[in-house]
């Protein structure tokens, strides 16, 4: 039996924000097993946590559908599980995955990771903006800008439409696989899902209401994507809305009953980025043990 903890990552009360399960002691076990695992447990992402010191520690991710070499809030929950189970001290820790190194940082309540950049690409072809549209049930009067592919460690397709769009859509049943290099050319990770977004100006920084579709994941549509929202920094400096960084604050999955809010920082330095920062609160769940696969 393995132990495992049930947290809500970006979430500001439990029950609410993006559910994830940290499954400890699992070093030996296989990557079917470990994929057999994260079906179980069937939430958008499970992690494996390894190699556990003071101020660092390896981690694999899987969902439902297969492993990822970098997401957002299982990097922050994560973190804090293993924090708070005593396993991390001080305020900083790295994470160590395959998209590199992540780092960690614990403020009172607040968990944040910061990425630096991998993938920027675009703006995308009219016409494919307009198809990704129609894969969500939208139009092409919807768009609201120029549509970006960008990611720290897991790459989105950045596409901004109009506020009561985003509302509207509908999960897409089409891989992102179908539109070849329409999408990845130019880039260095998988791209996997549609970050719809839209965009408002606030008093000190950028109000964002999102909802974010992973078809080629069995994840038709996730309450809350760190991930997402670290490259959503690139795009929005790219489009010219933070064109010298700043902060964004996302709203997400109030559409699927598990409203989250996700805390967005980009860092500009010469008119490159240099940083993308995401932070939310953890919010534990639930404590238990599950059985191996393969074991009687």
């Amino acid at each position: 039996m393995l132990d495992y903890d049930i947290v809500d990552v970006f979430a500001e009360r439990p029950f609410a924000g993006n559910q994830l399960a940290v499954v400890h002691g699992a070093e030996e076990l296989s990557s079917d097993q470990l994929q057999t695992i994260a079906r179980e447990f069937n939430f958008s992402e499970t992690t494996f946590p390894t190699s556990i010191d003071a101020d660092h520690y390896e981690v694999r991710i899987f969902t439902p559908g297969g492993e990822v070499p970098f997401a957002g809030h299982p990097t922050l929950g994560t973190a804090w599980v293993l924090r708070d189970r005593g396993l991390l001290s001080g305020d900083h820790a790295t994470q160590h995955c395959a998209a590199g190194e992540i780092g960690v940082s614990f403020d009172d309540e607040v968990v944040r990771l910061t990425a630096v950049p991998r993938d920027l690409a675009g703006p995308l072809a009219p016409e494919t903006a307009v198809a990704l549209l129609a894969d969500l049930g939208l139009a092409a009067d919807d768009l609201a800008g120029d549509a970006w592919v960008a990611g720290t460690g897991l790459t989105f397709v950045h596409l901004p439409v109009r506020d009561d769009a985003v509302a509207r859509a509908r999960p897409s049943l089409r891989p992102l696989s179908g539109y070849g290099d329409a999408l990845t050319r130019g880039c260095s990770d998988p791209v996997e899902g549609i970050n719809l977004y839209a965009a408002m100006d606030g008093s000190t920084h950028v109000d964002i209401h999102a909802r974010v579709f992973v078809p080629g994941l069995s994840v038709d549509e996730d309450p809350a994507t760190g991930s997402a929202a670290a490259g959503l920094g690139m795009a929005l400096v790219a489009t010219g809305r933070l064109p010298l960084g700043g902060r964004y604050e996302i709203s997400q999955g109030s559409e699927m009953g598990r409203p989250s809010r996700l805390h967005g920082e980009v860092v500009v330095t010469t008119g490159s980025v240099e940083v993308c920062r995401v932070a939310g609160r953890v919010q534990p769940i639930a404590k238990g043990r599950i059985a191996v696969p393969g074991r009687a």
